[in-house]
């Protein structure tokens, strides 16, 4: 068996966005509380030797909230990890907490601590930081994400800080209708990605798992109601395909595109291939529980 990315669940179900697509919304809770729940650490042990036995080179950093709001377990697990010599270790994350305590402080507001955990998470090997956005421009990130404040975070400033530390940026585009929707706005987006020096961007449309598997009637909802149209899809499509030089396929069916010069993965989230013998993740969950899918509760291994 081989398997392609190791998913490590950090924090809790806690979040400071508000996405009204919320894919941990729609998923089962897996053991994951609203607090910060104890690591079975001896069972992450056993999951970092089998993702390793197993050909893994990608640690994710991901949630059923947001991961950043915990630093100090990130770290502890990196800690763990350093030892395995994973070559890529990534952080999936709206940006929001890193923006507040990297970039302009929010309200003047800032945690040393939170910040020293951040060095210290490159310094264990951490590579590469995705920031998870619907759009190019603020005010539409502002609404999906942080409808109670009154602006968006500086993501170009973002990105600098980011940079500045040393880390990768991949922003994580989740593309649906009434945000990035056509081949004109995803090439507004290539370009913004461009002069940001975002060293790569990815583009996955808004999904869902099947009605009886989602555990969230309203976030089900949104999601339906905004699904690319099979023509908005074709369009995207067809502008990267004619426009790119496609670099690679990825296992699970992910291709990776260079357009004028940007980096592009058009990606997919929850798939299932009941006949590979490969998976596409191996999910760590804090009680100790490791899983394959996350729609499934049944797709188990400890």
């Amino acid at each position: 068996m081989k398997i392609e990315t190791f998913s490590i669940v950090a924090g809790s179900e806690v979040c400071n966005a508000r996405c009204p697509f919320c894919i941990s919304k729609m998923t089962v809770e897996n053991g994951v509380p609203l607090k910060e729940p104890e690591v079975n650490r001896r069972n992450f042990a056993k999951a970092c030797a089998l993702a390793k036995t197993s050909g893994v080179t990608t640690v994710m950093f991901t949630g059923k909230g947001e991961p950043t709001l915990f630093p100090y377990q990130i770290t502890r697990f990196l800690e763990i990890l350093k030892s395995f010599e994973f070559p890529i270790i990534e952080l999936q994350t709206n940006g929001i907490k890193l923006y507040d305590n990297l970039s302009v402080p929010y309200l003047n507001k800032t945690d040393e601590k939170f910040r020293e955990n951040i060095s210290t998470w490159y310094e264990l090997g951490m590579t590469t930081i995705a920031i998870s956005i619907v759009h190019y421009e603020s005010e539409p990130n502002r609404q999906i994400y942080i409808p109670y404040r009154k602006e968006y975070i500086d993501l170009p400033i973002l990105i600098r800080g980011l940079h500045t530390l040393g880390f990768s940026v991949r922003l994580t585009c989740i593309a649906a209708n009434g945000f990035i929707d056509s081949a004109f706005e995803l090439n507004s987006l290539l370009n913004f990605a461009k002069e940001n020096e975002v060293e790569q961007l990815t583009l996955t449309p808004v999904n869902k798992p099947e009605k009886e598997y989602s555990h969230n009637d309203e976030a089900w909802q949104w999601t339906e109601e905004h699904h690319l149209k099979e023509e908005q899809l074709e369009d995207i499509t067809d502008y990267v395909e004619k426009s790119g030089v496609h670099l690679m396929t990825l296992p699970h069916g992910a291709k990776v595109f260079d357009v004028n010069g940007q980096n592009l993965c058009l990606n997919s989230c929850l798939t299932k291939d009941a006949a590979s013998d490969n998976l596409r993740n191996l999910i760590f969950f804090p009680d100790g529980h490791l899983r394959y899918y996350w729609q499934y509760p049944g797709a188990i291994l400890l």
